[in-house]
Order: structure tokens, then sequence, then C-alpha cells
């Protein structure tokens, strides 16, 4: 006998604003007994000293956080001169001190060195696996161990405030993978200095940006009532900047049963025009949400079918 599944078939994103001192984990947790969902997951972690656009996908949603996670971001963080940390942010031990203190035309000057396709080692305390264990593990038991560089993408890194001679606030627009506690770690040694991160903000990722977000505490206010799903949005608004092709019924229920779709016929030239080999694209009929599917050779192959 099939065990009874638990919660609601919920499906969508709710766009949170995480606070300080939870994790995503413990977030995605809070929300998904909020809106009672049978499945959850989150668009990208965010440590529990960081604030600001957590997606959270409930349901089907979870099946397109890839192409969230894979979305340009933008951060929000300060920086403390002066002091590396274990950690690279507060919530380590000081492991390095100096006495330098760059003024604004010598951290203007060096802003240009993280601009592009840039080599970053990632921190010591991240979840990157070494050997099948997380980093983190490793480096709280205090182990041995090193990171390799990776190569990340910066789009733009820009001053926004030098408060005093300790402290600055830069923002950041970034592809996947970059760590801003290694950007604020690496600008202080191109500034002949050390520094940590002192508040990290996210202000946006992939399509979702801080201006929708709704606090955990509003959203945990409004309970379990009609009001909250106001705030669920769906679950397309994850896939915005991929092309969406309509397709009728038949074509439809060729995805939902794994086959491939032939758009070979000279009446699709118009629904095929732009797309290149490999690309993927949502496709809908009757304005419902089918699967995600790649073009090849003139089909539509499902890729992720949607069960809404």
């Amino acid at each position: 006998m099939a065990r009874k599944k638990k919660g609601l078939p919920v499906n969508g994103w709710v766009l949170l604003d995480k606070p300080l001192g939870i994790t995503s984990t413990q977030a995605v947790g809070r929300v998904r007994r909020l809106f009672n969902a049978r499945k959850a997951g989150h668009g990208g972690t965010l440590d529990p000293l960081a604030s600001g656009v957590l997606p959270i996908a409930l349901g089907e949603a979870t099946k397109t956080v890839a192409y969230v996670m894979q979305g340009v971001k933008r951060y929000r963080f300060s920086v403390k001169w002066g002091e590396a940390t274990s950690t690279d942010d507060a919530e380590g031990e000081v492991i390095e001190t100096s006495p330098q203190r760059p003024d604004e035309a010598e951290i203007e000057a060096v802003l240009g060195r993280f601009h592009g396709d840039i080599e970053q080692v990632p921190p010591l305390f991240s979840a990157i696996r070494v050997e099948g264990r997380r980093a983190y593990d490793m480096a709280r038991a205090k182990e041995s161990f090193e990171l390799q560089s990776r190569r990340v993408e910066i789009l733009a890194l820009d001053l926004v405030d030098r408060h005093d001679a300790e402290r600055a606030t830069f923002e950041v627009t970034c592809g996947k993978g970059a760590y801003m506690r290694s950007l604020a770690r690496d600008l202080g040694q191109a500034l002949g200095t050390c520094a940590h991160v002192i508040a990290l903000r996210r202000l946006s990722v992939g399509p979702f940006d801080e201006n929708r977000a709704i606090s955990l505490e509003s959203l945990e206010a409004l309970g379990h009532s009609p009001a909250a799903l106001e705030h669920l949005l769906p679950v397309e608004a994850s896939l915005d900047g991929i092309p969406a092709m309509a397709l009728s019924e038949a074509e439809a229920n060729r995805l939902r049963c794994g086959q491939a779709v032939s758009l070979l016929a000279r009446i699709n030239r118009d629904r095929i025009e732009g797309l290149k080999s490999g690309e993927i694209v949502y496709t809908t009929a009757g304005g419902k949400l089918i699967a995600l599917a790649r073009y090849e050779a003139g089909e539509i192959v499902p890729v992720r079918v949607l069960n809404l």
C-alpha cells in the first residue's frame, strides 16, 4: 500500500526577504509549514548573517530551481578593513590584522581587477565538497585542506559608501558561484590589508528582486489564510528570459508522456525561428505550463514535465 503523501499539492514560488539569524533551510521549513506544502526548496543559499531575497519553491516549482540558481545575482555587502577572520565574515575568529586602511581613491583604483571572469578561491567555511565531505565540516574540525580556485563572473562591482576609515559598502552583480566573503577577502589583499564581511544582503536573484519580497514576519502573521496565497507566485515566474512555446493539446500530451514533438513541418517555422540547438524552452497549452523542453534537430524534447 502506497504511503500517503504529507501536505498539500501547493505549486509556486514565495519570494521571501530572509531575516538575519536563521539558515536558508530553516526559512524554507517555516514557509513550507505555513503553506502545508508537500515539497519545498530554495533558489540559492543565504548564510545566517545574510538577509535578502530567498526564492522558495513549493511543489512543482522545485523542478525549476536550477534555472533560478543560474541567474544573475546582485548583492550589497559591507567590509571591515584591517581584520581577517577564519570564516571571512563577522562570525569567525580574527586570524590576521593589519594597520593599513585604504582611502576612497585606493579602493576605486583596484575595483577593475575584479571585473569580468576572475579566479576566486571559495571560503573554507563553505558548502563545497572535498572528497565527499563539506568544507565547513572540515573547517570546524580544524582539519588542514585547501580549496581550488574557480572561475566566476563579476559583471559589476561598485563602491557605494566609504563610511569611515574602518568600513566600506559595495554593490555587486555577478554570475553563479561567486562568494561575497571571498570577494571581500581578496579586495583587502589587493589593497595591502585584510578584510572581512560585516553585513551582507542579496538584492536580487534571477528574475526575483527585493521589491517584490515579503518578510517572514509578515508572511507568518497572515497564517493559513487566503491572503497568504496572494504571495504565491506561479511556477513560470522563475522562467523569465527562457523562450515560451505554445502547444496544442495533442502535442502537450506527447510531452507529458515523455515523447518528443516534431516541429519540422513548414507550418512550424515561425514557432522555432531563432531557437538554437540545445536551447531550453518552456511549453504551455491552454495557458498552463506543461514542461521544460530542449530544442534539438527540429524536435522539442521533454526535460522536466510539470504536473500542474
